[in-house]
């Protein structure tokens, strides 16, 4: 007996599964397979505990997955997308990647063109000039001067002018709001709209509603006054700045303006095209005085 165990003792050292490296080899499989059985015991009593709950949970889950076979663009409540949206992000189209690109050099450009927005900025000397030039344009100053100079003329021309151009100010002021307010693009610095912008309802950014009316109205002076060539220059001039003078103060971007200016140029066409005679004129001017006929 003694012999048996002094020859084991060398097999014992010799066997490569004693060495350190290779104990865990040797370690019974039995734990694993009892922790392995005590967690699917526990997870079959958390089944049967709360059978209601799973319940719900499945519904849930066949509700979310239905809604989002249904939408296809819809995004999963935890935040996170499909592959395929992924892939159609990483791979977008040439239309997506050149407005994106062209919106990032409109917001670049209007932000360094925006010298005029603080007190302490770059163009700040230039600040109340550049502020009197934007006022120009305001609607505030062009109705109040029209509706002065139409109580004040005596001639029917005269009066079917300053009618014609009361009507166009109030289309342009209208329909570039309704424009901002269906489009709601806020300005290049996100500034607070003023005091007189809220009474022009000038709130949003696009598009900018004195470049349009600028460019209304010097065309409606250029095509119903008599001028000298200097004079209709200066009013081409003064309809450029307007708009100009807006970016400086970081209201609009420069996309903003140059829809303006078309939109400006819509609005005269479509004056033009619509334009109410003298007797028209005077039927208007007749209901808003109160002193109209009685009908017979």
């Amino acid at each position: 007996m003694p012999g048996t165990q002094t020859r084991s003792r060398p097999r014992d050292r010799n066997n490569v599964l004693n060495r350190p490296e290779f104990m865990s080899l040797n370690q019974p499989v039995r734990r694993e397979t009892s922790a392995g059985e005590g967690r699917a015991g526990a997870a079959r009593r958390t089944a049967t505990r709360r059978p209601s709950q799973q319940d719900d949970a499945a519904a849930r889950g066949s509700r979310d997955s239905s809604e989002g076979a249904t939408s296809g663009d819809a995004v999963p409540k935890d935040g996170s997308r499909w592959p395929e949206q992924d892939c159609m992000q990483l791979n977008p189209s040439f239309r997506g990647i050149a407005i994106n690109s062209l919106l990032a050099i409109d917001i670049s450009l209007s932000r360094r063109l925006g010298v005029c927005v603080g007190a302490r900025g770059p163009g700040a000397p230039l600040r109340p000039m550049v502020a009197l030039l934007a006022f120009s344009g305001h609607a505030l100053p062009w109705l109040c001067g029209t509706l002065l100079c139409l109580w004040r003329s005596n001639s029917l021309a005269g009066q079917e002018v300053l009618v014609n151009l009361l009507l166009a100010l109030l289309l342009d002021l209208m329909t570039v709001a309704g424009v901002q307010k269906l489009v709601q693009r806020r300005g290049p610095w996100d500034a607070p709209p003023g005091f007189l912008d809220r009474v022009a309802l000038d709130v949003y950014s696009f598009p900018a509603a004195h470049a349009s009316r600028a460019v209304m109205v010097s065309r409606f002076l250029l095509n119903h006054l008599v001028l000298a060539v200097p004079l209709r220059i200066l009013l081409y001039l003064w309809a450029f700045l307007v708009g100009v003078s807006r970016v400086l103060l970081g209201k609009h971007h420069l996309s903003d303006v140059g829809c303006g200016f078309a939109l400006g140029f819509l609005h005269f066409s479509l004056v033009e095209s619509v334009w109410l005679d003298s007797a028209a004129c005077q039927a208007l001017l007749a209901i808003g005085s109160l002193h109209w006929a009685p009908l017979v």
